[in-house]
């Protein structure tokens, strides 16, 4: 019998990391389920379905992007649930602009929750990692992050910088039994994705661009997050994963 394991997902109120979450769920995880605390009902909503299916879950509300948060959402968890296993750094926010007239805090905040808000999270939970000689860090990017798109400057900066974060860090905890990999969905069809896809042009355009014809669904990145959260991927380690149906070769 596997022994319990245990994840935290930040940004797990919708989309991708609610999608995330509920498949940790069905594969035997406990999960902890990380958003602001405007978003605590629906947050907890994705708890009560992860009991429903026999595991327990909590929800643990912080801004990702503030350090002492990260820090008292890191005990909390630990408090409750005695280790992590697995951590898998969501949250993320899309402000569009074209660069020339993107007000300065636009910048700040996309930077702040998409780039330091993983950095600060994982810095508030290695310890733990580090004490066990064990750990799963998965930081989600974006294919936005290797090619980008216009009125995305700041998105995409934030993605790439998670994905020159995570090719370090792999580099620094390896030794520490500590694996770190980096997935980019592409166009996914979720809230946040819906700002590349409002226009039925635009949307036809991405398809036509896709190798499998089609918009992803955010549950088509759970698959791939699970294998880096799992002990099947225990020798890769510093990876950039596209999960985008076909659109970036590289």
């Amino acid at each position: 019998m596997q022994a319990k394991r245990t994840v935290l997902v930040t940004g797990a109120s919708r989309g991708i990391g609610a999608a995330i979450a509920l498949d940790l769920g069905r594969r035997g995880y406990d999960v902890g389920l990380n958003d602001i605390a405007a978003q605590r009902a629906q947050t907890e909503g994705v708890a009560q379905q992860i009991r429903a299916m026999g595991q327990e879950a909590e929800v643990f509300c912080a801004d990702v992007s503030d350090k002492s948060a990260c820090a008292a959402m890191a005990k909390a968890f630990l408090d409750r649930f005695g280790q992590i296993d697995a951590l898998v750094n969501n949250a993320g926010i899309l402000i569009a602009g074209a660069v020339e007239g993107l007000p300065e805090e636009h910048w700040d905040r996309v930077m702040d929750i998409n780039a330091k808000g993983s950095f600060l999270v994982i810095q508030a939970f290695l310890p733990a990692m580090k004490a066990r000689s064990y750990g799963r860090i998965v930081n989600i990017a974006s294919i936005g992050g290797k090619h980008g798109a216009p009125e995305q400057a700041h998105y995409s900066a934030s993605k790439a910088a998670v994905m020159g974060f995570s090719r370090v860090l792999a580099q620094e905890v390896g030794p520490l039994g500590i694996t770190v990999n980096c997935i980019c969905p592409g166009i996914i069809l979720t809230d946040m994705g819906r700002v590349n896809l409002e226009d039925p042009a635009v949307r036809e355009a991405w398809q036509a661009k896709t190798a499998l014809a089609r918009i992803g669904a955010p549950e088509d990145v759970a698959g791939p997050v699970a294998f880096f959260c799992s002990d099947d991927s225990h020798f890769v380690t510093g990876q950039t994963l596209n999960v985008d149906g076909g659109i970036v070769f590289s």
